[in-house]
């Protein structure tokens, strides 16, 4: 290990400081004052492993994350962070502990048959999604006419408008809707699916952001990160959080950062 660092300095200090922005279920404060969420609770089992018991979270808004890491005010960011060319060029990613498809809410029983943004198109359904959703880019892309796409606060917007028969269906993450329809009596969530962007299939992944001087670091964590993928232990520590075997990935950062 080279003399002084990052990984070094860490262990010897026995603490690691983790940048969160407040993001259910990725990196949060809970009710109770604890800092918990999926990469929180991944990253203090696997800081431990790496001889680092303690781990401090520094809440910030989502758009500090990379700048807070580079100016020192946090070790790792610790946010579930999309992992995406823009980014890579300013930090370094371990590989993605989750993946992220879009499914869609509709009425129980999916009477129109949507299934993707294709089948939208070819049905004439009426479609939703949220402000500022990548959902949107997505269905224009399938030849949904922007215009025509209702936009709306969120995903509890978007299941009540379903509920309601304001709309045949909204769009979003996987993740989100499966937790927002859970106890709806009238509405059901779809499969999640692989949005289509210039004909290919484009899956979202997040994963632990360092800084571009720290690769040995991100190499220790990427090393415990495999072992926990492999044995299965990453679904275990991320189930509370909604995530499930769809959730899981075998991507790596180099393949997310080249899309």
């Amino acid at each position: 290990m080279p003399e002084g660092s990052t990984l070094e300095r860490l262990r010897s200090a026995g603490m690691v400081r983790l940048g969160i922005a407040g993001e259910v279920p990725f990196g949060y404060i809970d009710e109770s004052g604890e800092f918990t969420g999926e990469a929180p609770e991944l990253a203090k089992v696997i800081f431990k492993r790496l001889g680092i018991a303690n781990v401090q979270p520094v809440a910030t808004e989502f758009g500090s994350l990379i700048p807070g890491l580079g100016s020192q005010q946090f070790d790792v960011v610790s946010a579930g962070m999309y992992i995406n060319e823009e980014r890579c060029g300013q930090v370094l990613f371990a590989d993605p502990e989750y993946q992220m498809l879009d499914a869609f809410i509709v009425p129980k029983g999916n009477p129109k048959n949507l299934r993707n943004y294709q089948d939208v198109v070819e049905s004439k359904a009426k479609f939703a999604t949220g402000a500022g959703y990548a959902e949107i880019e997505y269905a224009v892309e399938a030849g949904v006419p922007e215009r025509d796409i209702v936009i709306l606060q969120d995903q509890v917007a978007g299941l009540n408008a379903v509920e309601s028969g304001r709309v045949d269906v909204f769009a979003g993450t996987a993740l989100t809707t499966r937790t927002v329809v859970a106890k709806s009596r009238k509405a059901e969530v779809t499969e999640p699916f692989a949005p289509l962007v210039g004909g290919k299939e484009r899956i979202d992944g997040g994963g632990f952001a360092f800084r571009l001087d720290d690769a040995e670091l991100r190499d220790a964590v990427n090393k415990e990160l495999h072992k926990m993928k492999k044995s299965g232990e990453l679904l275990r520590i991320l189930r509370p959080f909604g995530f499930t075997k769809n959730e899981m990935t075998t991507m790596t950062a180099k393949e997310l950062c080249a899309a």
